[in-house]
């Protein structure tokens, strides 16, 4: 476990921004750096080279450095990973191809599926089969497998992936193939069985696929960072935040590192689940918006929602089932490209598109004057001046209101005849209806309802836009927090170091296995274990949970279990345990029917450290009002559709209990508050700002 006196680095790799936090034994210094696309850790060096003079210390004087990146969700999108061959057992050669018999649009005769990241010519079979229980019914072939070897090495092979048929239930095959494929294949080699031991063939053949796909890249990534780091006088240990939210070491990085492929938003949700347990929240929603995506994520009770699978490079925007489904474990939230970076045009139906397209930090927004022309989120917030051109990311950049203006107008002005005050507020009002309706649509797909919930908004663009945002959904209070801007660079020294373990056995309760579940559970609880060991020695927590169903389900809904050992007459505690559950998911139990059997599919058991809990604070809707400020600046209404005359609030001027009303903008460095008539803000006793909907009662 970290302790408050440690000096301790938080770094964000984004598709646009670097974010990095540095912790010094309590105070926070931060600051924000283009990403460098061609050497990523360049940025994280260039940002703590200004904050290490900021504040006072070197290098060497590091205790730790927590990293995430976006990299890896980069290279699949991008399919810019290594050249990777799929072994797999003889019969199921098209299986990544093939995919299920779902689909997302049921009636398009022009579906569009994202390609397999292997093609058929690099997918290769070999004889041998083991059984759904774990038995083995046809031998291995080795001798195939030593041909193939040669085969493999002769191809240029920079990756390979192992599937075989239900290796989740007895891995001997996969595990000797790699004995015999390592002889001769000088690349690295991913075993299903290790990446996702998991039921479902098409999801864990593709979980492999990707985590070879993408790991050379990653490896080469992380082992020059460490290199870096020790050439500019940093020794500390550097470890990473994975998609569950955990805290791995580099190795378990470098050998998973599919489990990275959301590790960024990952930290912003830990970041607002924080701030969530700070005020005692049961129920919000957080809203990440940088400069690349949006994301939208539940948290209930102080923790964000997990699942265990998640889509990346969907081909259909909120569409489950258009994308590349991978098997980890992951913070659950919605995704969309519509960050600051976002570019804006005009359709062959003449409607205002914004995303999925960025344009990134090279060259970025037209505004940046970098030789960037696509028009972008940011320049219309520019020109509707909920940015200021001299202040943007803390005056590193200088922001061209000219160039934001020829920008729009050409993309989108000109096409519809528009003037650019005009055009950039289509586009806002896009944009911000398009991050509304993913809200909505997750919302839904969890059976929420977001009116009357809290907003916690964070991240370089979400503060500009959480206002209008709240409107959209009906939310009265949104919680901007101190360091809003990079907020998940904070998230990620918040993170316990953890790791979660899953694993695929059937367990019918009619003939429940006690003891197989327990050394099941045993084996898992030593893997998680001793991935958390590499990077603390403090104590540990556990929590088990099996996924059931009724037997003839298609798909498993998570049961929390005891952390002890089954016997078999646990069968009936574990059926209630599962009703309670199902109950909640769905309304009532459906015992009804005779004979119906209930199924444990996978169990998972996830090991972190514990970090400190928050100090406790309560929300102030209400507060005490400020003079009216003397520094002022028009800001475009989206509700009047005409600018309004907003006062321009520094954020450290004010004190808790402060009310600033709106029309407003409450300036700082990484970001600004844009507050619209509707709205004024609290400064809360933990520097969050409070926003709250003028018509709302406490």
């Amino acid at each position: 476990m970290t302790t408050p006196q440690q000096i301790r680095l938080g770094a964000d790799i984004g598709g646009t921004f670097t974010d990095l936090v540095l912790d010094v034994r309590g105070r926070l210094h931060s600051t924000k750096v283009l990403t460098a696309y061609a050497a990523p850790e360049k940025a994280i060096l260039d940002g703590l080279a200004t904050l290490t003079r900021e504040a006072g210390i070197t290098l060497a004087d590091l205790d730790l450095a927590i990293h995430g990146t976006t990299l890896a969700t980069n290279a699949l999108i991008a399919r810019r990973g290594a050249r990777t061959a799929l072994v797999t057992t003889e019969g199921f050669r098209d299986v990544i191809e093939m995919r299920t018999e779902n689909r997302f649009a049921q009636y398009d005769l022009h579906i569009r599926l994202p390609a397999p990241l292997v093609p058929r010519e690099d997918r290769f079979t070999v004889r041998g089969r083991i059984g759904a229980s774990g038995e083995e019914l046809l031998a291995l072939d080795e001798a195939g497998l030593e041909a193939l070897a040669e085969t493999l090495a002769a191809g240029g092979y920079e990756a390979v992936a192992v599937g075989f048929i239900h290796a989740y239930a007895n891995p001997a095959h996969e595990r000797r193939a790699r004995e015999i494929l390592a002889r001769r294949v000088r690349a690295p080699i991913s075993l299903s069985c290790e990446v996702s031991p998991q039921m479902r063939e098409f999801e864990r053949f593709n979980t492999v696929c990707a985590n070879a796909y993408v790991q050379p890249l990653m490896a080469d990534y992380l082992g020059r960072l460490q290199v870096r780091l020790r050439e500019a006088g940093a020794a500390c240990p550097v470890v990473m935040i994975h998609s569950g939210g955990g805290l791995v070491s580099l190795e378990t990085a470098a050998a998973f590192p599919i489990r990275l492929v959301e590790s960024g938003p990952a930290g912003g949700a830990i970041f607002a689940a924080d701030v969530a347990r700070r005020f005692a929240l049961p129920s919000t929603v957080s809203y990440d918006m940088g400069g690349t995506t949006a994301k939208i994520c539940l948290i209930e009770e102080g923790q964000p929602r997990t699942a265990r699978s998640f889509e990346v490079a969907r081909t259909a925007r909120f569409a489950k089932g258009s994308g590349i489904p991978v098997s980890i474990p992951v913070i659950e939230m919605i995704e969309i490209g519509a960050g600051g970076g976002s570019i804006a045009s005009v359709d062959a139906m003449g409607r205002i598109q914004t995303g999925p397209e960025s344009a990134g930090s090279e060259p970025g927004p037209a505004c940046y004057g970098r030789g960037g022309t696509q028009a972008t989120i940011t320049d219309a917030d520019l020109i509707l001046g909920k940015l200021d051109p001299e202040a943007f990311a803390g005056g590193a950049i200088r922001l061209s209101p000219a160039v934001a203006e020829a920008a729009v107008r050409a993309q989108v002005g000109d096409p519809l005849g528009l003037a650019p005050v005009a055009a950039a507020f289509g586009i806002g009002e896009v944009v911000d209806e398009t991050m509304a309706n993913a809200a909505r649509v997750h919302a839904v797909e969890n059976g929420r309802d977001l009116a009357g919930t809290v907003m916690i908004a964070f991240g370089g663009a979400a503060p500009l836009h959480a206002a209008r945002l709240c409107e959209k959904l009906e939310i009265d209070l949104c919680l901007v927090p101190a360091g809003a801007g990079v907020g998940s660079a904070i998230g990620f020294l918040k993170a316990p170091f953890g790791y979660e373990a899953v694993g695929s056995r059937l367990f019918r309760l009619s003939a429940f296995d006690g003891a197989g579940l327990t050394a099941q559970l045993a084996a898992l609880r030593e893997t998680a274990e001793g991935f958390v060991r590499t990077g603390t020695a403090a104590p540990l927590t556990r929590e088990v949970t099996a996924f059931m169903r009724y037997a003839g389900q298609g798909w498993e809904i998570p049961v929390p279990l005891p952390d002890r050992a089954f016997a078999d007459g646990d069968a009936a505690v574990l059926g209630d345990l599962f009703r309670e559950h199902y109950a909640g998911f769905f309304g009532r139990p459906v015992d009804g029917l005779a004979g119906l059997d209930i199924e444990i599919v996978t169990v998972s058991v996830a090991v972190r450290d514990t970090p400190a809990a928050p100090a406790r604070h309560a929300l102030d809707p209400v507060g005490r009002p400020i003079p009216a400020p003397a520094a002022r600046r028009a800001v475009f209404d989206p509700a009047s559709g005409a600018p309004c005359d907003s006062a321009v609030v520094a954020r450290d001027a004010l004190a808790p209990g402060d009310r600033v009303a709106g029309p407003a903008v409450i300036v700082e460095r990484e970001t600004s508050t844009i507050l619209n008539p509707r709205f004024d803000a609290v400064l809360q006793g933990d520097g969050s700002l409070l926003l709250v909907r003028k018509e709302h009662r406490s």
